[in-house]
Formats: C-alpha cells, sequence, structure tokens
C-alpha cells in the first residue's frame, strides 16, 4: 500500500486490496477483503458498508496490511480471523480443524428434515457426530434439537479442543459429550443412536495432489485424504453405523459427488440399511448420502 495524497479510507483500502489479492489469485478476493478489514477494525462486515469513507489510522492499517500479506502467501482467511460463519452462527477455526464449507450446511438441513418427517422436533434424540472437528454439526445438532444429546467424535484431541469452545461459546456443550476416538473404536459399546451425521475425509490421494494451495499446505490432511479412492473412513463408517444406528434411525453422510456411486453401492450391500435420496448441492452434485436402519 504505497503512500499518497489521498486518506486510505475503508473504501480505498477494499478497493486496493480487492485489486492486490486477485492478481495473487484469490477466488474472492471482495470477501476476503471484507472479512479481514472488518477483523482488523474489530466491527462486524456490514459495518464497512455504512462507513467507506471514514479514514482508517495506521494501527488497523498495521494490522490489515499483515493479513492481506499472509492471505496473499496462501493462508485462508479463515485461519486468519480465527473465525467461519457457519449456519448463521460464529464458529471458531483453527488450523487444527477444516474450514467449514456452505455445502456441510445441507446435513443440518437433511438431519432436520428427517427429525420433522418423523415428528421428532420435541423428543429426546441421541445423535452421533463423527469427525466432529470445529464441531458444527454437534453444535447444530444440540442447538436446533433441544431435547437432543450429542456424542462428537473425532480422532484429533486439538480438534475436539475447538469444538468443546465452540459448544460453550453457543451454551450447548452441557449436552454434548466429547470423545477422542477413531471412528466408534472408543464410544461405549452400548451406545445406540438416532442420528450418525458425519462429514468425514473423503478426498482420495490424486485429488489431494489437485487441491488449491490454500487448502492443500493448510487445512489438516487427516480431514481431507481418504486413500487412493477416497473410501479409507467412509467404509468403515457405514458398517459401524449399521450397528450403532437405532431401529429406524438414519446415516446422513456428506461425500464428494466423485465417489456417489460407491458409496451408494456400499449402504445397498448393506442389508440392514434402506436407502434414501441422495441430496444434490446448488451446483447439482451429489453431496449428501442418507440410509435409514431398518
Amino acid at each position: 500500500m504505497t503512500t499518497t495524497d489521498e486518506p486510505w479510507t475503508i473504501g480505498r483500502l477494499l478497493s486496493w486490496t480487492v485489486d492486490y489479492l486477485g492478481r495473487h489469485g484469490a477466488e474472492n478476493p471482495r470477501l476476503d477483503a471484507e472479512v479481514m478489514l472488518a477483523a482488523a477494525r474489530g466491527c462486524r462486515r456490514i459495518d464497512l458498508y455504512a462507513a467507506y469513507g471514514e479514514e482508517i489510522g495506521e494501527e488497523v492499517r498495521a494490522k490489515f496490511r499483515e493479513l492481506v500479506r499472509r492471505r496473499a502467501a496462501g493462508e485462508p482467511v479463515a485461519y486468519l480471523v480465527g473465525r467461519r460463519e457457519f449456519y448463521a452462527m460464529d464458529f471458531e477455526v483453527t488450523p487444527d480443524v477444516l474450514i467449514p464449507r456452505p455445502e456441510t450446511e445441507l446435513l443440518v438441513v437433511a438431519l432436520l428434515d428427517h427429525v420433522k418427517r418423523r415428528g421428532l422436533l420435541e423428543a429426546s434424540l441421541e445423535i452421533a457426530d463423527v469427525g466432529t472437528g470445529c464441531g458444527i454439526l454437534a453444535v447444530c445438532g444440540a442447538k436446533l434439537l433441544r431435547q437432543s444429546r450429542v456424542v462428537a467424535i473425532d480422532i484429533s484431541p486439538a480438534a475436539l479442543a475447538v469444538a468443546r469452545r465452540n459448544a460453550e461459546r453457543h451454551g450447548v456443550a452441557e449436552r454434548i459429550e466429547f470423545v477422542e476416538s477413531d471412528l466408534f473404536a472408543k464410544v461405549a459399546a452400548d451406545a445406540r443412536f438416532d442420528y450418525i451425521v458425519s462429514n468425514p475425509p473423503y478426498v482420495s490421494t490424486t485429488e489431494m495432489a489437485e487441491l488449491p494451495v490454500d487448502v492443500r499446505e493448510h487445512e489438516p490432511h487427516i480431514a481431507l485424504e481418504a486413500g487412493e479412492r477416497g473410501m479409507d473412513v467412509i467404509s468403515p463408517l457405514v458398517d459401524q453405523a449399521a450397528t450403532r444406528l437405532k431401529a429406524g434411525g438414519a446415516l446422513l453422510l456428506e461425500i464428494s459427488p466423485m465417489i456417489a456411486g460407491s458409496v451408494e453401492q456400499l449402504i445397498r450391500d448393506i442389508s440392514s440399511f434402506e436407502s434414501g435420496t441422495t441430496i444434490r448441492d446448488l451446483a447439482g452434485h451429489a453431496r449428501v448420502v442418507q440410509a435409514t436402519k431398518r
């Protein structure tokens, strides 16, 4: 940001930064610039729109410059500002957890739709969130289904620490049990669930090498990569879910469109499962596979 006689207003900072980040390959330079400037200024992003002509002091500009420098070098914005919005709620994120994506909101919608169809909105439901990461699914389940209890499972103790903080932030920690476990290995043997939801690792080794640099070099591979076919976690998860679900309970699983056929066949091959309709995202790609325990 070169010095000129023209003051560095919010509008000018954003205009300069959008152009700069665009030249450095940012996919959403306008959004990135606004999120980072709001963080540096200590305000909500929406507050920037009413203050475009406000001149920004050197202290805030220095914070902003550092964020822009790191973003241009490939660091994800969510890690830079330490948070990400999901389902209209703010969640803490760190490099120990996957950054929430809009597509995963389809899992929350699928869970709520299934519960409504069964007339269980006020029921005391037992829900398992496998691979909870920063806890978005566990927190949404506990927040939106207020009689439910959730078991949030992750193999990473660092991820569980983030999930626990998010549960406390949203006032639902007392209804969530956090379990460090590889799938259901360390979950009580007699525990059975009305719903199992999961956004598991599903990126194949080949696809991993082709991911954008900000994902490939900064987000935890343990939350992304799942072997040569992208099925190394999903296959045992589906097998275990068939045992862990109550009769009439459902497995709701986010997948890559690349492996939709394989996952659907895996479910069809388990006699205790009845396959549901695979939900597609806004781009028309298969995204959430559903199965109900007979």
